[in-house]
C-alpha cells in the first residue's frame, strides 16, 4: 500500500468512528449537530469538493466528484446528516479499493516486465565498472556475471552461459549460449560469466523496443472502452438534468393542482439518483480489465500493442500462416535414408557428408550436422562443384558424388526415385548408386496441436502460404491437418490471397496472418490482425505486427485468443451487472422504493465487484 493510500485509509478510521459517536451521542440543538457532522464530512470528503469545484471552474461539470458532492451536500441541506456523511464515507472506500487494484496490477505487469537493466558492466585497466545502459557505444564489450541482466543486444566473445529467457518469452527452459551466439537483452545469466560485445545501442535494443510496446499498449482503446468513453459524456449529463427535473417537476405539479408540494421527499429522491447513477463501476472496470488481460498475456510471452487488438482476436475466424519459420523450423535437417544394396545409412551419411564438407550451402550444412562428427579434411581431394547438379570428389581414394537427380542423369547412373517428400541428395560411390537422403524443413513441435486448437476454438479456415514447391507443401499441410495450401507464391502472391480472403469473410470476422516478420511485413500489414512468430529478437516483427509472440510456439496463437475471449468475458460481465443494477436501483429510487444506503451500494458495491471481477484478467490457466 502507498502513502497516499494508507494515508486516505486512515482518513477513513477516524471518520468513521466521528460518524459513530455522533450518531450515538444525542445533540438537541440543529446547529451543533450540524458542526459536529461537518467535522467527519470534511475529514472524509475535502478532497471530492476540492475536485468538484475546480471541475466547475475548468467547465468538466458532469463527473463523479460532481455526483457525490452535489448529493451529499444535499442530504445534509436536508438534514440526513448521517446518509450524507455514509455516501461519502463508502465511495471514498471503494475509490481506495479500486486504487489498490489497479495499483496492484500495474505492480504485477511490471514485475511481469521487470526486463530493464539496471547497468552494464565494463572491464577498465582490470576492474569492473557499472554504468549506465545508455551510455554504452555500440561495439563495446561488456560482462555479464551469473545473476545478471544482458542489458544490452550483442555477440559472446567470450564464455558459456544458460540464460532465463521467461521474462521474454513466457517459458522456463533456459538457452544455452557460447562464444559467436547472438544473445538479446532481458535474458538473465543463470551460470558463467559472458563477455558480449554489443551490435546495438541500449535505446535501439530488444528490451527498450519491448518495454516501449507495453506502455503505449493502454493507447489504443479497444471498441468497449470507446464505447464506455462515449456513453459516460452523455450518462452522467443526462443523469444529472434527469435528477433536477425529478426534485423540481413533481413538486411544482402537486402545486399546480393544488397538493402539498412535498419537497424535500423529491429532492431526497432526486439525491439519491445522483448517487446510483456515478459510473465508477464501468468507468473504472473496463480499462482495468484490458489492462489485466494485456498484463497476463505479456506473462505468457504474448504481447499486444493495444487492448483493441485484444478485442479482435476474440473474433478471429480465419487464421492465414507462413510455413516456414511458422509452423516449421526454418532450418533443413536429414529426415530420411535409404541405402542401396552393399551399403549402410551410416556409410551413405559418412560418403554424403565428406563431399559436402567444403561448402556452405543450407543441404551441405545439414549433412555435416547430421553425420554429427568433426570431418578430418585430408580425406578429401579434388573437389568439384556442378551448378545445379551437386558435388563430386574423392574422398579415401573413392569417388562419391552427391547430388539431385540431374547429377545421377549427367553420370548416366540408374537410381531410385524416393517415394517421401523433401529435397533429395543422391549419393553414388565409384559409380555406383549408394542411395539416397532427404532433407526437409521439419515441422515445429505442437505445430499439428496448434492447427488442431484453432479449428476447436472456432476458426472456419487455417491457411497456409508459401514459396515452397507444390509437393513440399502439400505434405506439410497434410501432415498438420491445414485446411487450405498456397504453394510456390512470391510475397506479392501472399498479399493477393490475403486480399482474396478478407473479401470472403463476414464484417465482424477477422483474418489473422502469422509470419516470421521479416519476409511477411506486407502481408502483416494487409491482415486484420497480424501476429509475428519466432520474434525474439526481430526488428521487423515488433515493429510490423499487432502481437508478438516472443518464442516460436505455434500454441501461443490458441493461447492468445483464449485470454482474448476470457478478457473479453469479465468486460461484458462488468458492463451488463453495472447497467442492471444502475438502472433497476435508478428506478426504485425515482418512485422511493429504495433510500440512499441502497444508493451506496449500487455505487460502491457494484464498483467493488466489478473491480474485483476486473482482476480475474491478469491471470489464465492454459487449457
Amino acid at each position: 500500500m502507498t502513502k497516499k493510500q494508507k494515508k486516505v485509509l486512515i482518513r477513513i478510521i477516524i471518520a468513521a468512528i466521528l460518524v459513530i459517536v455522533c450518531y450515538l451521542i444525542p445533540i438537541n440543538n440543529p446547529y451543533l449537530r450540524l458542526a459536529v457532522f461537518m467535522i467527519p464530512y470534511l475529514i472524509i470528503g475535502y478532497d471530492i469538493l476540492r475536485k468538484a469545484v475546480l471541475g466547475v471552474v475548468h467547465g468538466e461539470v458532469f463527473d463523479e466528484n460532481f455526483l457525490m458532492a452535489a448529493a451529499t451536500v444535499g442530504a445534509i441541506i436536508l438534514g440526513e446528516y448521517v446518509e450524507g456523511v455514509a455516501v461519502m464515507l463508502f465511495y471514498q472506500i471503494g475509490e481506495l479499493f479500486q486504487s489498490y487494484a489497479v495499483g496492484k496490477s500495474r505492480r504485477n505487469i511490471s514485475q511481469l516486465m521487470d526486463i530493464r537493466p539496471d547497468y552494464a558492466n565494463i572491464e577498465a585497466d582490470g576492474q569492473i565498472e557499472q554504468v549506465d545502459p545508455d551510455e554504452v557505444e555500440i561495439g563495446t564489450v561488456i560482462l555479464v556475471q551469473p545473476g545478471e541482466k544482458v542489458p544490452i543486444d550483442g555477440v559472446v566473445t567470450q564464455g558459456s552461459a544458460s540464460l532465463n529467457t521467461s521474462a521474454l518469452t513466457g517459458e522456463s527452459l533456459p538457452r544455452e549460449v557460447q562464444e559467436g551466439d547472438e544473445v538479446i537483452s532481458g535474458c538473465v545469466n543463470m551460470s558463467g560469466v559472458l563477455k558480449i560485445r554489443t551490435t546495438r545501442e541500449f535505446g535501439e535494443s530488444t528490451v527498450s523496443k519491448i518495454l516501449e510496446l507495453v506502455e503505449n499498449s493502454s493507447m489504443k482503446k479497444s471498441r468497449s472502452e470507446n464505447f464506455i468513453t462515449r456513453f459516460a459524456r452523455y450518462y452522467t449529463p443526462a443523469v444529472c438534468y434527469g435528477a433536477l427535473a425529478l426534485a423540481l417537476l413533481p413538486p411544482i405539479v402537486n402545486l399546480l393542482l393544488g397538493q402539498e408540494s412535498h419537497w424535500s421527499l423529491w429532492v431526497t429522491r432526486a439525491l439519491t439518483t445522483l448517487v446510483i447513477s456515478c459510473p465508477c463501476a464501468l468507468v473504472i472496470s473496463i480499462p482495468l480489465s484490458f489492462f489485466g488481460g494485456i498484463g497476463g498475456a505479456s506473462a505468457k510471452g504474448i504481447l499486444v500493442k493495444g487492448s483493441n487488438y485484444l478485442e479482435a482476436l476474440s473474433q478471429t475466424r480465419y487464421v492465414v500462416c507462413d510455413k516456414t519459420g511458422t509452423l516449421t523450423k526454418g532450418v533443413f535437417e536429414v529426415t530420411h535414408q535409404e541405402a542401396a544394396e552393399g551399403f549402410t545409412k551410416e556409410e551413405l551419411l559418412e560418403m554424403a557428408a565428406c563431399a559436402e564438407c567444403y561448402s556452405n550451402h543450407p543441404i551441405s550444412k545439414s549433412l555435416r550436422e547430421a553425420y554429427g562428427h568433426e570431418i578430418d579434411r585430408s580425406r578429401v581431394k579434388d573437389v568439384e562443384e556442378i551448378s545445379g547438379h551437386g558435388v563430386c570428389a574423392y574422398v579415401d581414394g573413392r569417388m562419391v558424388a552427391a547430388g539431385n537427380r540431374k547429377l545421377m542423369k549427367k553420370l548416366q547412373i540408374t537410381h531410385i526415385e524416393p517415394n517421401k517428400s523433401g529435397t533429395e541428395v543422391h549419393v553414388a560411390v565409384d559409380g555406383k548408386y549408394a542411395g539416397h537422403i532427404l532433407i526437409a524443413d521439419v515441422v515445429k513441435p505442437g505445430a499439428k496441436e496448434a492447427v488442431t486448437g484453432l479449428k476447436n476454438a472456432g476458426v472456419r479456415e487455417v491457411v497456409m502460404l508459401t514459396g515452397d514447391s507444390r509437393p513440399v507443401a502439400e505434405a506439410v499441410a497434410e501432415e498438420l491437418g491445414v485446411d487450405v495450401v498456397r504453394s510456390e507464391l512470391l510475397p506479392a502472391d501472399k498479399v493477393t490471397e490475403v486480399e482474396r480472403l478478407l473479401a470472403m469473410k463476414g464484417r465482424k470476422e477477422k483474418l489473422v496472418f502469422v509470419g516470421d516478420g521479416i519476409n511477411d511485413a506486407p502481408v502483416l500489414s494487409r491482415a486484420d490482425l497480424g501476429i509475428a512468430m519466432g520474434a525474439l529478437g526481430s526488428d521487423a516483427a515488433i515493429e510490423a505486427a499487432d502481437i508478438v509472440l516472443m518464442d516460436d510456439d505455434p500454441a501461443k496463437i490458441v493461447l492468445a485468443m483464449q485470454i482474448s475471449r476470457k478478457t473479453l468475458r469479465i468486460v461484458h460481465q462488468n458492463i451488463v451487472f453495472a447497467l442492471a443494477v444502475k438502472f433497476s436501483c435508478l428506478f426504485l429510487g425515482a418512485v422511493g422504493a429504495v433510500g440512499m444506503w441502497w444508493a451506496i451500494f449500487a455505487d460502491v458495491g457494484v464498483m467493488i465487484l466489478a473491480v474485483l471481477n476486473a482482476t480475474r484478467a491478469l491471470t489464465f490457466r492454459k487449457k
